[in-house]
């Protein structure tokens, strides 16, 4: 490979993505790591046979994809409506409605950046970082939501309440939260007008968003974190003790409990860079990181992500513009479609969901990184480069999964019970995304989908298997049978829906046509698993072991 070459490779990294995830800083972890590594097959006949595939068959799939929801679709007339004119003379599907709340006011956000940055120098001298956090955190609360705004505060003051003068803060902080939750959907936000019709008219002072219960749930999350962190600082529990791990210990470590104060608080649940859509940070993370800038912030890092946002925004934009698979599903448009056009409408469907929940995500994150403060990065794999069903959720926003392993999974008793915790995780984090059938549908079948790899990774246990050649390909065959089940249940749950899938495995099950596209798509996906296995050997080379 060329300099150039191997720039574009460490551009795209994990390592450059997050430090976090870089190799530990203990020698003989690395070294380990390092052992178990396989030689690289890059340069063999298998892995020029897979590059092959993949120079024919990703070109084909967009194809597939863009002919099917072109305008010589027979079904185009049914979703045509749903399409935007764009500077390009084709259309672009901009009807989703959670990637058009960002895409259409993207500019007024980079010039928020640049108001806040601004108060942050102008600040005087005897506001903290913290203060200032709360200050501006609580004017922008008031420009997004207005009035609403009081109602976000007054359920963060009945948090604090409960985590200072509760007997039972820990339980009493998880049922309020979760209560919270219910009570915003079903009242859908507390509407005054319907309280009294004197009260209605400040509904009209609702701000840039007033659908606020929407952006309440990060702010639920972060209620939780820092009741719970409180506590750990009052009970004066250790953190964990791993100096090859500062990261470990920097979001376990408790501070001095006179630090947990009112103003720490809200300048830590409404920090502004994470407040609308960032990734989650814990308590502690926070307020040491407000007091100790970290080494991971660099400019030279900061620029080198921006970068990478810009390309995954523009790579948005390519398939908005020439895929209008959003607008397909959301029309149920699909009548008379091969299965081979409904699995690669199902396939782009979840890219555009990976790519509409990681654009946001690291913008704001970017927005946190120029701030001086370095949250966890929430997507670390691409959603085409997942083949395990437990690794899949440890990538896929990341900070989230890690709330929920700390403040839920752990305390409620972690691998001594895998099933029935998992199952009330899947339950909660359903509920969490919002309060509809489908979606627990979708987290139950997660649960159930993840069980066979369970079992298979029983049966053949790597510690005995991994010297054998065959290994791998059984591997392999396994992942083809994950990654079929995970695109079913999140296809599901986020996009075509149970009506999709039924047409698609019915196509696929029933006629000669359906059954070859089932064989062909499940062959691809051997071939792609087999070079996701490799790129992760090559990370143990460097030795990184990210279990995902």
């Amino acid at each position: 490979m060329t300099d150039r070459s191997y720039m574009l490779i460490d551009l795209f990294s994990v390592e450059a993505l997050d430090t976090r995830l870089q190799a530990p800083l203990d020698e003989k972890k690395r070294e380990q790591i390092k052992a178990r590594a396989t030689e690289p097959r890059w340069r063999t006949p298998e892995f020029y046979f897979y590059a092959a595939n993949f120079v024919v068959f990703v070109p084909l799939m967009f194809i597939i994809a863009h002919n099917a929801t072109s305008s010589s679709s027979p079904n185009y007339s049914k979703f045509e409506h749903l399409l935007s004119p764009s500077w390009f003379g084709t259309k672009v599907d901009n009807s989703d409605a959670q990637y058009r709340g960002f895409r259409d006011p993207f500019p007024l956000l980079v010039a928020l950046i640049g108001v806040h940055q601004a108060a942050r120098r102008m600040c005087p001298v005897y506001i903290s970082r913290i203060q200032f956090d709360a200050i501006f955190g609580v004017l922008l609360l008031f420009v997004l939501h207005g009035f609403h705004a009081l109602k976000v505060l007054s359920l963060l003051a009945i948090n604090f309440y409960i985590g200072v003068n509760t007997s039972r803060p820990y339980a009493l902080t998880w049922v309020f939260g979760v209560a919270c939750l219910f009570a915003n959907e079903l009242s859908g936000g507390y509407p005054l007008g319907k309280i009294s019709p004197y009260l209605g008219f400040l509904e009209t002072f609702g701000g840039v968003i007033p659908r606020w219960e929407v952006f309440f749930k990060c702010t639920m999350l972060r209620m939780v974190s820092f009741n719970v962190d409180r506590l750990e600082a009052i009970e004066k529990k250790p953190g964990i003790g791993d100096a090859s791990n500062p990261e470990l210990q920097r979001v376990s470590t408790p501070h001095p409990a006179s630090q947990y104060d009112f103003v720490t608080y809200l300048g830590y649940c409404l920090y502004s860079p994470l407040l609308i859509a960032g990734p989650i940070i814990g308590a502690h993370d926070y307020i040491s990181q407000a007091h100790h800038r970290l080494p991971s912030i660099d400019p030279k890092r900061t620029l080198l992500y921006a970068i990478r946002f810009a390309v995954c925004f523009l790579t948005m934009e390519f398939v908005l513009h020439y895929t209008h698979v959003v607008a397909m599903q959301q029309t149920r448009a699909w009548e008379g479609q091969t299965s081979a056009e409904i699995t690669m409408i199902g396939f782009f469907s979840l890219v555009v969901i990976w790519l509409k929940l990681m654009i946001p995500w690291r913008f704001f994150r970017l927005w946190s990184l120029i701030d001086g403060i370095d949250p966890p990065e929430n997507m670390v794999r691409c959603v085409a480069n997942n083949y395990s069903a437990l690794s899949f959720w440890r990538s896929w926003h990341r900070s989230y999964n890690r709330w929920v392993v700390r403040y839920l999974y752990i305390p409620l008793g972690g691998s001594s019970r895998p099933l029935v915790n998992a199952l009330i995780v899947f339950t909660f984090v359903a509920l969490w995304h919002d309060i509809q059938l489908r979606l627990f549908a979708w987290g139950w079948l997660v649960v159930i989908f993840v069980m066979p790899e369970m079992l298979a990774t029983m049966a053949f246990p790597q510690k005995k298997w991994h010297t054998k050649p065959i290994y791998r390909h059984l591997c392999a065959l396994g992942a083809v049978g994950n990654i079929w089940m995970m695109m079913i249940a999140n296809l599901v749950g986020f996009a075509v829906g149970l009506e999709g899938i039924k047409a698609m495995l019915y196509d696929m099950l029933t006629t000669a046509r359906g059954l070859q596209t089932a064989i062909l798509c499940s062959s691809l996906l051997f071939v792609g698993s087999q070079v996701m296995f490799e790129v992760r050997e090559r990370e143990h080379r460097a030795g990184i072991d990210l279990r995902c």
